[in-house]
């Protein structure tokens, strides 16, 4: 039976002379909103940003949805907290937590005061390892917890894919839980108590308390008949609504909700019976799961933790087809895994065509069309390889287990076998890239740079394992009728399918196929037993499909739950129970509009070109990770600040708002360039570590281009731009330069004048340049008994300020066999002037070394750098810039020094006799970003130094970035996270590649000097 309740406000306009927001500008225009500004700025210690930037930051998440919020609060504390609710209660402005916006169902998005957790509210508080629970403030993130818990062999259970971006009270908001849900409950399940401020701003704790206590707890609540908003005692009026649905409805719950571990559609009802009967206590704590910020607003937790298991193996079964892989998921589950999770076609060829994942893919066997990823928990590495032995022994007809025969296997299924095929992994690095694949399915999936996208809106239906084969055939039957299809893949072992159909929203047939299909998908999900969301929540996506799934009086019963906690409907409004459409504010839809104002002058290969790429960010927040929990280059900005913005999400999401009108300032306005781009350093991480492949370093150097045709090119710009004239003239009036540089007050000119910092120290001017020093030198290798014939080229920072590293090249390339030229046309790459985004410098560059370096590599020559970024340049930016075979040809035989050894293995019959010593070698971000930033450490340890290869990003001056006044600061704290990394490592000294990073890592030279380039390191070893 439903009880009337009150309803939630309407979106009838106030009366502006009682509305703070009166002066709030929805137009866009950025103008200061004196009421509501000033009076949050008086009231929280955190940040307050109400500027039109920052708004459109958060409009997104990581879901198909877009609603520009009233403004950002960073909260400091529990009390900032506290203060900005009972400012909004008091004046009726509505308000979102919001924790690492990865939502997938738009609940992290709304209009509303957005309270940024992720920002300062991330400590780790305590942690009690003989009763296995922790606390932590709700901003932390999951791994950085999990980091914090592992030197006590403990761990926090739920791990959703993206947990390094993902904060505790995001999980415990949506329920969460991940892979590994065969083993371990959702988020709900490790909930001891929450600290929370309700929708009054009264801060209270929820934890465990007995049934009996319920009634003491409720006195003090407003009787069935009194306005919810006239009582004084909220938190009374709460226990009074539980104690309510245990006498009322517990029966109807249990009837009706879904028997599925991985249900999380509507409110927690079901875990509090479940608590009630099983163990004749609650915890509201619980119920605050899985509610997405609507209830009340969780600000620390205390939770229950689990052993980390000693040891895991994993096995990737291949079948033919996605339907035979569903059949093969229930006869797997009896062996009792911890995680099976599926990845189909679709999913397999996107992964094939990313930097990141195309050499795993291709290392499955031939004609693979799915997979299931199975994992196993065990006591010791041969009870490991003796659980895949024994399901590859029942699951796989060509398995002959010789090495680990089966010894307590489970009995044979009468299943039909439907296993094509297995790849075994046991080491961790090679467990750990298969789950990484895994992990970044949306992203992968949302790789096309097309109109039409795998969306997310019906991505995590669970029904029973049992249930897959029919359900997923179901699924295919109703896609075909629409002419489209859907990718496959996550947690196929409890149930939970990503089905992400392809459609194009930007038209109104998409648009209604997406209704449609979410719409007929419940149907089946009810027809089989399952949930609407089994992982991602309810928010803007599934809200109104829980009325179909739970029936008239549960949904009526959800809305009195949210009367009880939220009178006034104020907390992440229209979520969970409220009247929202799922096609309504939608990212883009048929009135979206692109206008980049220009003509792109790079080559974009990608399906709708520099639009697809501005579009391609889709918000998963692969670029919000912290360097201790995800390694890898990107965003080096964005990890030093930690604010929105610097992120490549914030950038790319900046990018497409103003080209499609959501910002009142154009791309190419001073603003958006000082405020947006101007911090991206180009390391090209973003073209790796995003798994969705957003290339932020491109996307500026178009954009800046663009910008200097409209307003022009600084004195600086162009000095940096055209550095090989400003070393060479150094060099010709060496050491006089280098002493005019060293006078006092010659650092304060140069910042004032050109904008130089001045700190760090220019480099260093050498007459006696590397041309110069090789120039007498008769060649080792003859060119007709070499076995290789290479060009290595005298790059400006080689060239003038670096010589004895050419030399060490050249004495390494000749021990090698090589015979060595160094080629007297070809100076620049254009690096410097591309860094700057004049392009057509850059251009006129490359199109000169192109015309020289052409014949001689059709003729058999390859083309060698010592500098990273100059091979990186050639490989990768050339065919950017221009177009035709012979930059290709230039492109794909060039190398850098150690790449070009380790490729050709060259280095192998040279007689290398290394000292012993330690080194821990430093990659640079650009080669990172092309994948070949390994080479090095082969090398070196084949020539017998011990190395450390840093997991490190970028080191922060990136070309002349750090020499830049405005940008040293950022420069010094990006550093600081690779001086951590050097402070962390066993090893004696380090080495790196580039120039630049070399400048950064003075303090790790001699204390005067820059440590050495791998190339010399071999030198020394001859």
């Amino acid at each position: 039976m439903t009880r009337n309740s009150p309803q939630p406000p309407t979106d009838a306009d106030p009366d502006p002379a009682m509305d703070p927001r009166a002066d709030y500008d929805h137009a866009g225009d950025g103008s200061e909103r004196p009421n509501l500004v000033s009076a949050l700025e008086s009231r929280v210690d955190g940040d307050v940003k109400f500027d039109t930037y920052s708004r459109q930051l958060y409009a997104t998440d990581a879901s198909v949805y877009q609603q520009l919020p009233i403004g950002v609060v960073a909260p400091a504390s529990t009390e900032d907290v506290a203060a900005v609710m009972r400012y909004c209660a008091d004046h009726e402005i509505p308000v979102l937590p919001r924790g690492g916006g990865t939502s997938l169902a738009g609940q992290a998005v709304n209009e509303a005061v957005v309270l940024d957790f992720k920002r300062h509210m991330d400590a780790f508080l305590d942690v009690d390892p003989e009763a296995r629970t922790a606390r932590a403030q709700a901003g932390i993130t999951l791994a950085t917890l999990n980091d914090s818990l592992r030197p006590h062999g403990l761990k926090y259970a739920p791990d959703p894919a993206w947990g390094d971006k993902s904060v505790l009270g995001g999980c415990i908001g949506n329920n969460s839980t991940g892979a590994h849900s065969l083993k371990y409950e959702k988020a709900d399940g490790y909930v001891e108590s929450v600290e929370a401020v309700l929708a009054d701003g009264t801060v209270t704790t929820f934890g465990w308390v007995d049934v009996d206590e319920l009634d003491d707890l409720a006195a003090g609540a407003a009787s069935d008949g009194d306005s919810a908003s006239d009582d004084p005692d909220l938190e009374a009026r709460i226990y009074a609504e539980v104690r309510r649905i245990l006498a009322e409805d517990a029966d109807e719950i249990e009837a009706r909700y879904p028997d599925l571990t991985r249900n999380v559609s509507g409110y927690n009802l079901d875990r509090l019976v479940a608590d009630a009967r099983e163990r004749g206590q609650v915890n509201v704590g619980r119920l605050l799961a899985g509610s997405e910020g609507t209830l009340a607003i969780v600000t620390a937790a205390e939770v229950s933790l689990e052993p980390v298991p000693e040891t895991t193996s994993v096995v990737m079964l291949t079948y033919d087809g996605v339907l035979p892989a569903m059949r093969d998921v229930a006869p797997i589950l009896e062996h009792d895994p911890s995680a099976v999770e599926v990845m189909d076609d679709v999913f397999l060829d996107l992964a094939r065509d990313t930097g990141e994942f195309a050499d795993l893919v291709e290392t499955l066997p031939q004609e693979t069309d799915s997979t299931l990823l199975v994992e196993f928990y065990a006591a010791s590495d041969q009870q490991a390889r003796r659980k895949v032995a024994d399901l590859l022994a029942d699951r796989l007809p060509s398995y002959e287990a010789v090495e680990n025969p089966r010894d307590g296997a489970a009995e044979t299924t009468d299943e039909p076998v439907n296993a094509v095929d297995a790849l075994e992994a046991y080491d961790a690095d090679r467990q750990a890239e298969f789950w990484k694949m895994r992990k970044a399915g949306l992203p992968i999936l949302l790789s096309r740079t097309g109109d039409e996208k795998h969306w997310p809106f019906v991505e995590d239906t669970a029904v029973p394992a049992a249930n897959l084969p029919e359900y997923v055939a179901d699924i295919q039957a109703i896609l075909d009728e629409y002419d489209t299809f859907a990718a496959y893949y996550a947690h196929a072992g409890p149930g939970v399918l990503h089905i992400r159909p392809l459609l194009n929203l930007k038209t109104e047939r998409g648009v209604e196929q997406m209704n449609e299909l979410a719409e007929r998908i419940t149907d089946l999900v009810v027809e089989y037993g399952g949930s609407v969301s089994g992982e991602h929540g309810d928010g803007k996506a599934r809200t109104k499909w829980n009325r179909k799934l739970y029936g008239e009086d549960l949904w009526g019963r959800f809305r009195d739950l949210k009367t009880a906690f939220d009178p006034d409907w104020l907390l992440n409004p229209g979520n969970v129970c409220g009247e929202v459409e799922p096609t309504e504010n939608l990212r883009y839809d048929p009135d979206y509009g692109f206008d980049a104002d220009f003509d792109p002058v790079l080559e974009w290969d990608n399906e709708n070109g520099f639009q697809g790429m501005v579009e391609l960010c889709h918000g998963c927040a692969g670029c919000t990770g912290h360097q201790e929990t995800t390694g890898g280059v990107m965003c080096p900005t964005y990890r030093a600040a930690e604010e929105e913005v610097t992120s490549t999400r914030g950038r790319a999401n900046m990018l497409r708002a103003a080209m499609s009108g959501d910002l009142p300032e154009d791309v190419f306005s001073e603003e958006f360039a000082a405020e947006v781009m101007d911090l991206c350093i180009g390391c090209k991480g973003c073209r790796n570590d995003c798994p969705s492949g957003v290339d932020m370093a491109k996307l500026k150097a178009e954009v800046g281009h663009e910008y200097h045709q409209r307003e022009g090119v600084s004195l600086r710009d162009r000095v940096f731009a055209n550095v090989e004239t400003m070393l060479g003239l150094g060099s010709a009036f060496a050491p006089v330069s280098n002493w005019a540089t060293a006078l006092p007050g010659a650092d304060w000119i140069a910042e004032k004048t050109l904008g130089i910092a001045r700190e760090p120290d220019l480099p260093a001017f050498h007459r006696d340049t590397f041309r110069k020093r090789v120039a007498d030198r008769t060649a080792a290798v003859g060119a007709d008994e070499a076995e290789r014939k290479t060009l290595l080229l005298a790059d400006p920072y080689t060239n003038y300020s670096h010589p004895a590293v050419g030399v060490a090249a050249m004495d390494v390339l000749e021990a090698a066999g090589v015979h060595v030229r160094i080629p007297e046309a070809v100076g620049t790459s254009g690096r410097p002037a591309f860094s700057k985004a004049m392009l057509d410098q850059a251009r006129s560059t490359a199109e000169a070394n192109v015309d020289a370096l052409a014949p001689r590599a059709e003729a058999g020559w390859d083309v060698v750098t010592v500098e990273p970024s100059d091979a990186v340049m050639y490989q990768l930016d050339y065919p950017d810039l221009l177009g035709g075979s012979d930059v290709e040809t230039v492109a794909a035989n060039t190398y850098g020094v150690c790449e070009y050894l380790d490729v050709h293995g060259l280095d192998r019959g040279v007689g290398f006799d290394a000292p012993g010593e330690s080194l821990a070698y430093h990659g640079h971000c650009q080669q990172k970003a092309t994948r070949k930033d390994h080479h090095a450490v082969g090398v070196l340890r084949r020539a017998g130094y011990e190395v450390d290869p840093l997991d490190s990003g970028c080191c922060g001056m990136a070309g002349s970035f750090g020499y830049e006044a405005e940008h040293r600061s950022m420069s010094e704290s990006i550093a600081e996270v690779l001086f951590d990394q050097l402070d962390d490592s066993p090893a004696d000294r380090p080495v790196a590649p580039g120039a630049s990073c070399r400048s950064q890592l003075v303090p790790y030279g001699d204390g005067e000097s820059e440590p050495p380039h791998p190339v010399e390191k071999l030198a020394a070893a001859l």
